[in-house]
């Protein structure tokens, strides 16, 4: 398995998660600018987002079983290459002017398609990295949420400074060198043993078989099911906020979006420093109550503080405390899963968990919108605040949440034995979550 104690594997892995998600955060602000400026069509534009965004969630939910067959590096480095090639792709043929909507959606639609199952991959990697560098799954997983936390803080600013000062085309181009750097240092730095491959029982077993056993595991797992439908009410709540709520109470309050982004801004680089701090002591903390607590600092207040009128240095100062407890969540919720879920299950299950937390995020904008229509906007921040409040207050009551701190929380396992990897893989009663 390598050497003991390396931390090569969990660095490669955390720089290329950093380089794939800024290419990915960049291509996001270049590639919808880039449509609009060159058709000048908004519907096109509207269009080809849902191109990319549509196969990404799809093929992410269908490619757990073959992440787990195949192997989450290969996965990883082919999703990276095909993601620079189809980008790059679309560069070439617009500068030879040979690009056609049709043949755009397309190549737009094999980005989506190949950036799912390889960030399934490169996060279906993150137990066994830290396991070789004997690095506890709390501090891994806070680890990979700063990387995740600066990547969406910092790859919109620096997508849209390039594209206000060279155009959407030079984003493009960073996005295919992002891509393929990627795909370099999965090549280079991750051990060719990385990411295990399915138990030997499993080689005669047919994709539906294995996508099945996905769903079967996580029936059986009470606390799984509980993260997923509270985060799946939450994420809901949360594309409201983000997609419709802030900005009509950026125009009626007169505010604008200027302070909208800074908002965003401020929740951003604070959630960076909760990561970071939580990458580093949230090992030794007691998870339930630091997890509900920096939910509800995270969730309702954003809602009410715009409900209320407030002074923009107090807005500023609940998007900071709330953005710096959200740093907490994701640590805690992947080291759920990492230990919960069998090695050779990771894939599959995370993958069933991903489509079903996200499910209600694509109607999020058109309940929020509608609900403004219905009952105005501030009843309206009011009742999702209140909504938030209650999801995450509630659900921490019920039984299966006192297992968040229970026999399954462990340091991170002894690295065995080249010859052990595969059955200790099948034999482990559990390793993560949502």
């Amino acid at each position: 398995m390598g050497p003991r104690g390396s931390l090569r594997p969990m660095a490669g892995l955390l720089a290329a998660m950093t380089v794939s998600l800024t290419g990915t955060r960049v291509s996001a602000l270049a590639l919808p600018w880039f449509v609009l400026t060159t058709t000048g069509s908004a519907a096109q534009t509207g269009v080809v987002a849902f191109a990319e965004m549509a196969p990404y969630v799809l093929v992410k939910a269908l490619a757990g079983p073959l992440v787990d067959r195949v192997g989450p590096r290969r996965i990883s480095w082919a999703g990276d290459v095909v993601s620079a090639t189809a980008a790059g792709t679309v560069v070439l043929l617009h500068a030879l002017d040979l690009l056609p909507l049709g043949a755009l959606l397309a190549l737009v639609a094999a980005v989506g398609a190949a950036r799912g199952p390889g960030d399934l991959a490169k996060e279906v990697m993150v137990p066994e990295a830290a396991e070789r560098g004997r690095v506890p799954l709390e501090r891994a997983t806070g680890l990979l949420g700063v990387t995740e936390r600066l990547a969406q803080t910092v790859g919109p600013a620096a997508g849209g400074a390039m594209v206000a000062l060279l155009g959407p085309l030079t984003g493009l181009v960073v996005s295919v060198v992002c891509f393929a750097l990627g795909s370099v240092i999965v090549a280079w730095a991750l051990p060719r043993d990385m990411g295990h491959s399915a138990p030997a029982q499993e080689a005669r077993e047919g994709y539906w078989r294995r996508f099945g056993q996905g769903f079967t595991f996580l029936r059986g797992e009470p606390l799984l099911l509980s993260v997923v439908v509270m985060v799946g009410i939450t994420n809901l709540l949360d594309a409201a906020f983000s997609q419709v709520l802030v900005f009509v109470w950026a125009s009626e309050s007169g505010q604008g979006a200027a302070v909208v982004g800074l908002n965003s801004s401020v929740a951003g680089f604070a959630a960076v420093g909760g990561s970071l701090v939580a990458a580093a002591v949230a090992h030794r903390m007691p998870r339930r109550p630091v997890f509900f607590v920096a939910f509800l600092l995270a969730g309702p207040t954003r809602f009410l503080i715009l409900a209320v009128d407030a002074p923009l240095w107090v807005m500023l100062a609940v998007f900071a405390v709330g953005g710096f407890a959200a740093g907490f969540l994701n640590p805690i919720l992947g080291a759920i899963s990492y230990e919960r879920v069998p090695r050779h299950l990771l894939g599959r299950v995370n993958a069933l968990r991903d489509s079903l937390a996200w499910a209600g995020i694509p109607l999020g904008g058109l309940v929020g919108g509608a609900a403004v229509v219905a009952a105005g906007l501030t009843p309206v921040l009011l009742a999702g605040g209140a909504a938030y409040a209650l999801t995450t207050s509630l659900t921490g009551l019920r039984p299966e949440w006192r297992q968040l701190d229970g026999p399954h929380r462990q340091g991170p396992p002894a690295v065995p034995a080249p010859h052990e990897g595969a059955d200790r893989a099948g034999a482990a009663g559990a390793e993560r979550s949502p």
